[in-house]
């Protein structure tokens, strides 16, 4: 053994001494923890609502700790800075403490923790040396160490200047179907975007591989760690893509130390509706356009309507007349207000009902009858309940739900023409379908819009949010009475106790109220394929958020959706006028350059607004081409499919057209592409499978070991170059090409 073998050995062993006092004291937690878990679960005696509500938040608390706790007990620690002050700080995936509250490991979300993303030669931040610790489980395995100082060198042996280096050994794994936290390989341009301070929105704009939605992920753990008191009432929203996204990436926040957050898509964002249909090209540019909502605005106003001629009743027996001036006043008087159409309709009907009951009070009296003020009561009474008046009220100002509304208002072309702005005047045919026709993604953005302009009754949620208040407060100076006869770990405060009895009485968790409730707002909110949302969607995630903190990421030459964006300004601004910050990444982690270099020419080809960016890896091989005959595609990629994992590991997707997605399955099944009990993934949720049939919307945002394209001209012409340029840089490895037309421009470059 060498001397530098040596002296990589000894180090690691030390490394591997503190790393083993680390887990040490993290087993300790665990058993702390699951002790005083089964303590809690052991007291079935609790009985009163009080105690078992009590029970059960502890219980809760106590699990979510646990579940933290167990997330990161293999690979805690990544880190080593040694500092100016002859310090040395360990950094790692949560913070922890000695018994006596002596710090052992810095979270990596923590200020002190900053300098090891963002220290460099030239801006040291107080850092001699910042040591990488490489591992597998808890055991330590290699060392990388970036010397800031140079003096270090000449102060001891304990410093390693060999190793494959963190980032490269992150970026060359297999893939395993499941997004990998990137937490111990974060790099300086991903660091300051992941800890912007920015309270507005944040663009973060970066071709493929660069990282976007990891930063993205990891910005959110930053967020609620750091501003957790702002944020742990409201959550934090992350809108994916697709469900097969949503998997992908499940398993990084708790990684990070956090499970907090709600995960949506755009077809479930609205409560109540859950879809994966899309409309075709033109019908879904419509229903994105931004002036949707000006059709929709007139469409509830056209519906609080003035009777053609006056309505005659008869109230036992005496004759009265609903004047339509009678019914234009009241309107008159329920939209000054500029409350929702549900909500103004009570304005509406006391309002008619006011002006109907005066003219009740004259009919009695010119029938010889005698009416005191103090009747007044009676008599609105006897106007409110009569069925006639109802039905006169109902049919000048109709009370609807939202789903209820646009159905009716989609099979309905008349009245789509009478609202239609001019900029659609010649494209409402398109938004006509029968009223049982399913939901589709696009569909989504118009029903919350909907929901808006109807709205509710607020008097009983004001009400409701008064006796919330007063309940929090009592359950806060409660709980702190409890915590000083029961815990005094530190583990719980009672601010988080508090916060548990409210769920446990409301007996639903964070994410299942703000999912089950339309008018939710959060205290952050993630967007990712960004690109993709149309002017209408923007507006359905705005009023999540009323003050407008986004972390929004995507890559604007990577849109496919007919109302998806192709600027960053034009999509945002009109929301949050100069609070707009756009940053880019300009490094490729994933696609291998001789990969990208492909793709670049195919955007450049095409017009594409892509974004610059440098693959940290050559690639071991350029993009293979087969071109086989008409009839042979399926065929002919089941064939690349094989050649390639021909004795290889690893994940695989083959790309084609929504049409094509059967047939190059079905090809791959009988080739005998996988063996055993294993199966063709179908779509996005192909992801946990070793080989995987989609489209190129199913990949957006995913990444594979190899990826073969199945005819690039189907692609460009389906959604343009977008989807193609989306599919070519998915491979962290292989990408095949197999095709039956002639190329688009720039792919057999």
């Amino acid at each position: 053994m060498d001397d530098a073998e040596e002296q990589i050995r000894r180090e690691i062993a030390r490394e591997q001494t503190h790393a083993d006092r680390l887990y040490a004291r993290l087993d300790e937690l665990i058993i702390q923890v699951e002790g005083n878990l089964e303590s809690i679960q052991a007291s079935q005696h609790a009985s009163t609502h009080q105690n078992r509500s009590e029970r059960d938040s502890f219980m809760a608390l106590y699990e979510d700790r646990l579940a933290l706790l167990r997330s990161v007990s293999h690979g805690v620690v990544f880190g080593r800075l040694d500092t100016e002050e002859d310090a040395r700080r360990y950094i790692g995936r949560i913070g922890l403490f000695t018994a006596e509250r002596e710090q052992m490991l810095v979270d990596w979300r923590a200020p002190a923790a900053a300098p090891f993303y963002q220290a460099t030669s030239a801006d040291r931040q107080g850092v001699r040396l910042r040591r990488h610790l490489i591992s597998r489980g808890r055991t330590i395995t290699g060392l990388e160490d970036d010397v800031l100082d140079p003096t270090v060198l000449a102060e001891g042996d304990d410093v390693v200047l060999q190793g494959e280096g963190a980032l490269l050994a992150a970026v060359s794994e297999r893939r395993t179907g499941r997004m990998g936290d990137i937490v111990a390989t974060i790099q300086a341009e991903q660091d300051r975007i992941i800890r912007s301070e920015n309270r507005g929105v944040l663009v973060v704009q970066g071709g493929p591989g660069t990282g976007k939605t990891a930063v993205a992920l990891h910005r959110a753990a930053y967020l609620l760690y750091t501003h957790r008191r702002r944020l742990e009432h409201t959550g934090v929203l992350i809108m994916a893509p697709t469900q097969g996204f949503l998997r992908y990436i499940e398993r990084v926040l708790p990684s990070l130390g956090e499970s907090g957050v709600v995960m949506t898509t755009p077809g479930t964002l609205y409560p109540g509706v859950e879809t994966t249909l899309h409309d075709p090209d033109p019908v879904a540019r419509v229903k994105g356009h931004a002036d949707m909502a000006e059709l929709l605005s007139r469409a509830v106003k056209q519906r609080q309507r003035i009777p053609a001629e006056d309505v005659h009743l008869r109230i036992d027996g005496t004759e009265l007349v609903l004047s339509r001036d009678d019914v234009r006043g009241a309107r008159r008087e329920a939209r000054s207000g500029h409350k929702p159409h549900n909500a103004a309709r009570a304005v509406f009907v006391r309002a008619a009902l006011n002006r109907l009951v005066t003219r009740y009070e004259k009919a009695l009296a010119a029938e010889g009858r005698t009416v005191v003020p103090e009747d007044r009561g009676d008599l609105l009474a006897d106007l409110r309940s009569d069925p006639d008046v109802r039905r006169a009220l109902n049919l000048a100002w109709l009370p609807y739900s939202p789903q209820g509304f646009l159905r009716i208002l989609l099979s309905r072309p008349d009245r789509l023409r009478e609202a239609a702005p001019r900029s659609l005047a010649d494209h409402v045919h398109l938004l006509v379908r029968g009223k049982d026709e399913p939901w589709t993604v696009e569909d989504v953005p118009l029903l919350d819009e909907v929901a808006e302009l109807l709205g509710e009754d607020s008097a009983p949620d004001e009400a409701r949010a008064q006796e919330a208040a007063s309940r929090r407060a009592a359950d806060v100076e409660y709980a702190r009475r409890v915590l000083e006869n029961v815990d005094s770990s530190g583990i719980v405060r009672a601010e988080d106790l508090a916060d548990q009895v409210t769920r446990v009485r409301d007996g639903r968790s964070l994410a299942e109220r703000a999912s089950s409730e339309r008018s939710w707002t959060y205290g952050h909110v993630v967007v990712d394929e960004a690109q993709e949302h149309s002017p209408m969607s923007w507006r359905a995630l705005m009023r999540r958020c009323p003050t407008k903190s986004f972390t929004v990421v995507g890559d604007v030459a990577q849109t496919s959706s007919a109302g998806g964006a192709s600027s960053w300004s034009a999509a945002l601004s009109p929301y949050v006028q100069d609070r707009l910050q756009v940053e880019s990444l300009t490094v490729n982690y994933r696609t291998p350059a001789r990969i990208m270099e492909r793709a670049l020419a195919m955007a450049a080809a095409h017009d594409l607004p892509v974004t610059t960016v440098s693959s940290v890896r050559e690639g071991e091989s350029d993009p293979e081409i087969l071109r086989v005959g008409p009839d042979e595609l399926a065929a002919g990629a089941a064939r690349a499919v094989l050649s390639w994992r021909d004795g290889r590991t690893g994940r695989t997707a083959v790309i084609t057209t929504p049409e094509r997605i059967g047939e190059v399955a079905r090809a791959l099944q009988e080739q005998g592409a996988v063996s055993g009990q294993g199966r063709i993934g179908l779509g996005s949720s192909g992801v946990d499978d070793e080989i995987a049939v989609m489209s190129a919307q199913d990949a957006k945002g995913l990444e594979f070991d190899a990826v073969v394209v199945v005819e690039p001209a189907e692609l460009v012409e389906q959604h343009g170059a977008g989807d193609l340029y989306v599919a070519m840089t998915r491979p962290t490895t292989h990408l095949g090409v197999v095709h039956a037309r002639d190329l688009p421009e720039g792919v057999g470059a």
